[in-house]
């Protein structure tokens, strides 16, 4: 990931000095943060960027899809989850993947803010799970989407923590990445007192056992992962354009739940053969082939 990332932030260089920071109001004195970078021209309109849990605005495969997508004439705006980025003090309430109101909020006023002809979403990993929920609610919400691409969504939230906790690599990585964001939260909000309990869960499956019940008012765990997955019926009444991109390796998202989606006609989905969890990566250069693939499925009227 290093030597991608110094790749990557380079490449950036137009992206990244057009960006600026920018506060949403999600009502009920909610406050998410994005970074914008609008396009001299955006001729092709406006893409709303969605990181995985734990990443940013800035991570590798986030920032490389944006600067491509700005590089083909697209105004680009990244948003941050809850508790990702520079966000841990905007809201008392921790972050939890069923917190969807907030992000539909966003993006309704990401659009509201900068009105384009065309307005594309697209999300990676946990990010990819939030936009096709967007995707979802966008109708009642008022939001005018003309299509969303998930990469390597997550699909059973439960399976994918049984696949993080076998993989020693990216239990690990997780797993202080979370402790590292509930540490950062504990800076602005202190009498949340939990530091001593977070020094002693050595796993996410004990992070989970602790956190779930106390903080996001669902009583356990299985209850929290089923909130937010989309198997099953859930994406059954799906309207807005929707496609699906994940990899037969990918080591956290099981490919073969994908037989256990709804498949409304409004959905699309795309295996391929590698590409690993959200990398894709096609050459030395460590170019990622969904840079293209989205440019490729943003452009209006193109079929998947």
């Amino acid at each position: 990931t290093g030597p991608r990332r110094a790749l990557t932030s380079r490449r950036a260089h137009a992206l990244q000095a057009a960006a600026r920071e920018e506060l949403l109001d999600c009502g009920e004195g909610i406050r998410l943060h994005g970074v914008y970078s609008p396009h001299p021209r955006a001729e092709r309109g406006l893409a709303i960027l969605i990181h995985g849990w734990h990443g940013s605005a800035d991570s590798a495969y986030l920032l490389s899809a944006a600067t491509q997508l700005f590089a083909r004439g697209f105004s680009v705006f990244r948003l941050h989850l809850r508790d990702h980025g520079p966000s841990h003090h905007l809201n008392r309430e921790l972050f939890n993947s069923a917190r969807l109101p907030e992000v539909v909020a966003a993006v309704r006023r990401v659009t509201a803010l900068h009105p384009h002809g065309r307005t594309f979403l697209g999300g990676f990993s946990l990010g990819g799970n939030f936009a096709l929920r967007v995707a979802l609610a966008a109708p009642a919400a008022g939001i005018a989407l003309d299509r969303v691409v998930a990469v390597c969504p997550v699909l059973d939230p439960e399976r994918t923590m049984e696949a993080l906790e076998r993989s020693p690599v990216y239990h690990e990585y997780f797993r202080r990445k979370w402790r590292h964001a509930l540490l950062q939260k504990l800076l602005h909000f202190p009498d949340y007192g939990y530091g001593e309990e977070l020094r002693q869960l050595r796993s996410l499956g004990a992070m989970n056992q602790f956190f779930v019940p106390r903080y996001t008012g669902f009583a356990d765990t299985p209850s929290y992962l089923d909130a937010y997955a989309i198997t099953g019926e859930r994406l059954a009444g799906l309207t807005v354009p929707s496609h699906i991109i994940t990899s037969r390796d990918d080591p956290v998202i099981p490919a073969a739940d994908l037989a256990r989606l709804a498949r409304p006609p409004a959905l699309t989905i795309e295996l391929t053969e590698r590409g690993g969890h959200c990398g894709f990566i096609m050459d030395w250069r460590l170019h990622s082939w969904i840079d293209g693939r989205l440019d490729q499925l943003f452009h209006p009227g193109r079929l998947p």
